[in-house]
């Protein structure tokens, strides 16, 4: 994935964002994730940490306190002797640090890290607080500790924070990321935590992983649906397209929010006025000029709904189970269960979909020389040239993967733990899916950006400079090679994908 510029949020100044456990947002776990900025506990949230800590000891000392004086899951009904609770969290931690598959990258673990150290400082852990300084420590410093990527089934990243439990105790391995302020030897991190019985389970008892993971999906996906519509702008100049569908009456008749937005996006976009005079030309354009908003705008909706879903989960006290000091009780609960973030992503990769899909439509209109005024495919003037035929071809395979990534995580179904947890989320598939459908769908916008800058150089179209998408074509003609004879697009389209974050940072100046 590419490093992308992220809005400065409140509360980050000067590379710092500020942990609170209560207004932690996306923006903030993505600056963390990518090392632009540096972790720095709040000192009320410190506060809370402590109180849970000295509540939680007392609770487990004088009660049965699921995690942390009995087993856990179907031995739930054991008893962990007094004698031996001191090695009790430990060995939990060993055993559940069971995650398989491919190391996940520095920058989705680091995504982790941000928000269980979050977390812990809303304050319904339990936790020893030296284990959130350590994992501010670790964000500052570049240090991740090796999490594979399968373990959870969306009722809590237990077998990866298990491996971060164990790193944290010195048992398990680090990497160094090259984030951060400065740098761990291989294999080294913070100095190693006192783990025991109450703090095990109070530290894997989180879905971090999958927040972060899909906080990361969030802010790419969402920057690139903003790039589409730039690039969809160049699309309709280069075919003549009328700015009837983006007027204000019709969205002031049908008033939904992303709708509206993406309306009012469009004409700053182009400088196409509010009531634009009708077009003397094509009645209607093809559905993916004229569609845009209707399709865009519940992408953005889409979007809008998971960041609440987000935000709430990130400065949650989710914990099972919840430790309360003003009522000196363990509350067992089962907010650890992520319906509806799980059904936020499903939601959200659905609506990214259509989006695409509406990318290659406007890809198909590209070729069409009733529309362009251009020969087929936009070739060149060699007999029976291809020109850009394969695109086509090439962003419905793609189109493919993201048909493929959008199937709803949440119809999955387990019975686990001796039938003690017979239902499963599968929020942390979601997330997964999400976040693997980043590359498809920028090749699939890549393809249409190569076509649509094609025909505009064929036409000789160059839109007010002043305008967005004047400067969106200037800046894709300085990366964009010009040759129009028959030869691979490969590269061509490998660099408009990597250009789409560039065009993010245009469609967000046109949100004045």
């Amino acid at each position: 994935m590419s490093s992308r510029n992220v809005d400065v949020p409140s509360g980050v100044t000067a590379g710092l964002v500020v942990l609170d456990g209560c207004s932690t947002g996306v923006a903030d776990v993505v600056r963390l994730a990518d090392g632009a900025a540096r972790p720095v506990p709040g000192t009320e949230a410190m506060k809370r940490v402590e109180e849970s800590w000295d509540a939680a000891r007392q609770i487990a000392a004088s009660g049965r306190v699921y995690g942390r004086s009995t087993g856990v899951g179907a031995n739930r009904n054991e008893d962990v002797p007094t004698a031996s609770a001191a090695g009790h969290g430990l060995r939990l931690l060993r055993s559940h640090a069971g995650a398989i598959g491919e190391e996940l990258p520095a920058r989705q673990v680091r995504a982790m890290l941000a928000v269980r150290a979050n977390q812990l400082l809303a304050g319904g852990a339990g936790l020893r607080p030296t284990v959130v300084t350590a994992l501010c420590e670790a964000l500052e410093t570049g240090a991740y500790p090796v999490v594979n990527e399968f373990g959870s089934v969306g009722t809590g990243d237990i077998a990866a924070l298990a491996q971060v439990g164990l790193a944290l105790a010195g048992e398990h391995p680090w990497r160094s990321s090259g984030a951060g302020a400065g740098r761990f030897p291989e294999g080294l991190g913070p100095e190693p935590q006192p783990l025991d019985n109450n703090d095990a389970l109070a530290l894997i008892s989180s879905n971090a992983l999958t927040l972060g993971q899909a906080a990361l999906a969030l802010d790419e996906l969402r920057g690139l649906i903003g790039a589409t519509q730039v690039v969809a702008a160049l699309s309709l100049l280069a075919v003549d397209g009328s700015h009837e569908a983006y007027a204000a009456p019709v969205h002031a008749a049908r008033p939904h929010r992303g709708s509206v937005e993406v309306a009012r996006r469009m004409r700053e976009l182009i400088g196409a006025a509010d009531r634009p005079v009708p077009p003397l030309g094509r009645i209607q354009d093809p559905y993916g000029f004229r569609c845009v908003p209707q399709i865009h705008g519940p992408a953005q909706d889409a979007a809008d709904a998971l960041e609440d879903v987000l935000t709430v989960e990130i400065n949650a006290a989710a914990e099972n189970p919840l430790i309360c000091p003003e009522d000196m009780a363990a509350y067992h609960h089962g907010g650890f269960y992520q319906a509806q973030l799980a059904l936020a992503l499903d939601h959200f990769r659905l609506a990214v979909t259509q989006v695409a899909r509406l990318s290659t439509s406007r890809l198909s209109t590209l070729n069409e020389p009733a529309y362009t005024r251009l020969r087929p495919f936009l070739a060149d003037s060699e007999p029976a040239s291809s020109g850009v035929m394969i695109l086509e071809y090439a962003a419905a395979a793609a189109l493919g993967d993201l048909r493929a990534f959008s199937a709803p995580a949440s119809l999955g179904h387990a019975v686990l733990s001796r039938g003690v947890e017979e239902q499963a989320s599968f929020a942390s598939l979601a997330a997964r899916q999400t976040l693997r459908a980043c590359g498809a769908y920028r090749l699939v916008v890549g393809c249409e950006l190569v076509a649509a800058v094609r025909a505009l150089r064929q036409r000789g179209l160059r839109p007010d400079p002043e305008l967005p998408a004047g400067r969106a074509l200037e800046l894709a003609e300085s990366v964009l090679d010009p040759e129009q004879a028959d030869r691979p697009l490969t590269d061509d389209v490998g660099t408009a994908a990597a250009l789409l974050d560039r065009f993010t940072d245009i469609w967000r100046g046109s949100a004045s």
